[in-house]
């Protein structure tokens, strides 16, 4: 079994390999690598896309990467598991609207636009602990429940057209969308790999993951 971690130049993927290889070890989920080569990412069992930055930048990244074509073909032609986290989660939607509109892979039905909190105290970014609200169960979610904690760093946020594909959200003066999923794909706004226990739950629940 082997988990390929994306890495198409658009974040730091230590901390994210780190908490894989660890949960990967411990779940015998097989071999987690870090890679930029399609034929690796068209041979790999499960499928992670991180991302860190602007949306047209890292979509620019990905679409430049040379793995892009690979992705999109095991993931829709084969069915491959999809985790994409943070902005690598933005980018499962149809468009961004970050600086300006940027066509997305078209995964979940929805739009990325900046969060705008209703209490002017609330800052942007939305930085920090928040709770989660589980919406839908999912695979991925199992062990995690209503009140746990995810770690979250970012502006933007996906708004969904429905929501029969939003799995769990967050209150920062309004509803800001935390876990997405579909068929073989899931993606998380926050970071797994900097949410103790509860995300490296979900880490391992991705690596068992049979869609």
């Amino acid at each position: 079994m082997l988990t390929a971690i994306i890495d198409y130049e658009s974040g730091n993927l230590h901390s994210a390999d780190k908490a894989f290889q660890k949960m990967a070890r411990e779940t015998d989920a097989g071999e987690v690598v870090v890679t930029s080569e399609a034929d690796t990412v068209a041979r790999a069992d499960r499928l992670v896309l991180p991302g860190d930055g602007a949306f047209p930048a890292c979509a620019r990244a990905l679409a430049e990467s040379g793995v892009q074509e690979a992705l999109i073909d095991a993931v829709e032609n084969r069915g491959v598991p999809f985790m994409g986290i943070c902005v690598g989660m933005q980018l499962m939607a149809r468009n961004g609207h970050e600086y300006e509109e940027t066509r997305g892979l078209g995964w979940i039905e929805g739009e990325v636009m900046k969060i705008t909190p209703t209490d002017p105290m609330l800052k942007v970014p939305h930085m920090g602990w928040n709770d989660l609200m589980i919406d839908i169960p999912h695979p991925v979610l199992e062990g995690i429940e209503s009140g746990d904690h995810a770690y979250f760093v970012h502006s933007y946020h996906m708004r969904m057209s429905g929501l029969d594909q939003r799995l769990a959200r967050v209150d920062y003066g309004e509803d800001v969308t935390a876990v997405v999923g579909r068929d073989n794909c899931v993606g998380l706004q926050f970071h797994p790999e900097k949410s103790g226990a509860t995300g490296l739950r979900m880490i391992a629940n991705f690596l068992a993951w049979a869609p």
